[in-house]
């Protein structure tokens, strides 16, 4: 009798190191393309910087973090004791490699070219979702939302309008709103506001870790495994790639690393050092507030969003440069509750009860995210440092990376995401 099974074509085995957003729509996307996947994490789905995010997908957002213009003002901005930028001293010695490269990388031309890398990561991000989404029954978690970008002071006016006809330029609508049409569209929000720029064509989750949940139910429903564990060392070979935890080791015919903020000491163990840094950042959630905004809602002047999600209303702020072992400083959560109230001013209800939360994003000097193959390892694969852009830019990554590993021209040009960039 013929052995029909010993005509199976045993499938490729991939494992992907991380199980945050970018990770999850990873191995969604490797799993379409017929590899037998392993997601590992030492924590469960979705814990990291994706559980405390806007859940807002800031598509506009095309320019680099680092600009002449930023440097210009990130003093000011430090000083400010509600600032949105924070460099704590003790810090400094560690990070100044860093800052030092993310001080070049403000030089026009490259910016310039960053800007456009960005731009068509975020023109190709809703569609990718989109498309990852339908795919898994889960079209609901996406919400055209809209989005508002408010400005408080009068004499600010031309810079929204300015601001408007340079998002114009690169396809972005926009409307500039006052008045009754401003108050139609967010009640809630504080006289206080002049105007704002309105974003009708913007969208949100229903909740960054209530999509994540769904992302990962979808994964284990396609066969897919996942292993609790922290990676403490990476083992390349010919024929297969081993991942040592505490307790285990395990084979990989291919390995995908979309670790975040912690991608730098894994690389380190195939041989890059790469000047990735975590940036930390805070949200605060307002949980029974008796309202709820129709939009999320942007600070051009306070530099920070909200956002209604499932879980609450959601205030999201700070650049902190501080690493990965300083604890939360309190004062942070401060500033989010002082803006939200400015903004907001039902929110100094006392009968409202919030959450707090820091964490990590994994952020480049020139802002760009690592979507990339190892230069000497052919089957070691890179997807990591979307910075505030990781679920924004999460399913498109996903696909561009998936485009790598299978050897297929991605939809668009990743030279400005390799990983020997710098």
């Amino acid at each position: 009798m013929q052995n029909l099974g010993a005509n199976k074509i045993k499938p490729v085995t991939v494992g992907v190191v991380g199980a945050g957003v970018v990770g999850l729509c990873t191995a969604l996307e490797l799993q379409r393309e017929g590899f037998q996947v392993t997601l590992i994490d030492k924590n469960e789905p979705g814990l990291g910087a994706s559980f405390g995010n806007a859940g807002y997908l800031a598509t506009e957002l095309i320019d680099p973090l680092s600009t002449i213009k930023t440097l210009r003002s990130a003093l000011s901005m430090w000083l400010n004791p509600h600032g949105p930028l924070s460099l704590p001293l003790g810090y400094f010695h560690r990070i100044l490699p860093w800052l030092v490269k993310f001080i070049t990388a403000a030089h026009p031309s490259t910016s310039a070219k960053g800007r456009l890398a960005l731009s068509a990561l975020n023109q190709a991000s809703i569609p990718a979702w989109k498309k990852c989404l339908l795919d898994i029954g889960a079209s609901g978690q996406l919400v055209k939302s809209g989005y508002l970008l408010v400005w408080e002071s009068q004499n600010k006016l031309e810079q929204a309008k300015q601001h408007a006809l340079y998002l114009k330029a690169w396809g972005i609508q926009t409307e500039l709103v006052q008045g009754e049409r401003l108050k139609k569209l967010e009640p809630a929000l504080s006289s206080t506001i002049n105007h704002a720029l309105y974003f009708p064509n913007a969208y949100r989750v229903q909740d960054p870790h209530l999509l994540c949940e769904v992302l990962f139910s979808a994964f284990l429903s396609r066969q897919g495994s996942f292993i609790k564990e922290a990676v403490k060392d990476i083992q390349p070979g010919d024929k297969s790639n081993k991942l040592i935890t505490q307790d285990a080791s395990y084979s990989f015919d291919k390995l995908v690393i979309c670790t975040g903020a912690w991608s730098k000491s894994l690389l380190q163990k195939v041989g890059l050092n790469i000047p990735l840094e975590a940036e930390r950042g805070y949200h605060l959630t307002f949980k029974n507030n008796p309202f709820k905004l129709n939009h999320p809602i942007g600070s051009a002047e306070r530099r920070f969003v909200m956002s209604p999600l499932h879980s609450g209303l959601r205030a999201v702020g700070m650049t902190e440069l501080g690493g990965l072992k300083l604890k939360p400083f309190k004062r942070r959560f401060l500033s989010l509750r002082y803006h939200s109230q400015k903004l907001i001013p039902r929110l100094k209800s006392t009968k409202i009860k919030t959450s707090d939360w820091m964490g990590f994003r994994p952020t480049m000097p020139d802002s760009l995210p690592v979507i990339d193959k190892h230069p000497e390892y052919e089957s070691i694969f890179f997807a990591f440092g979307n910075q505030h852009l990781g679920l924004t830019q999460a399913a498109t990554s996903a696909e561009l990376l998936t485009a790598i590993v299978t050897q297929k021209t991605p939809k668009i040009n990743c030279d400005a995401f390799k990983v020997t960039r710098f």
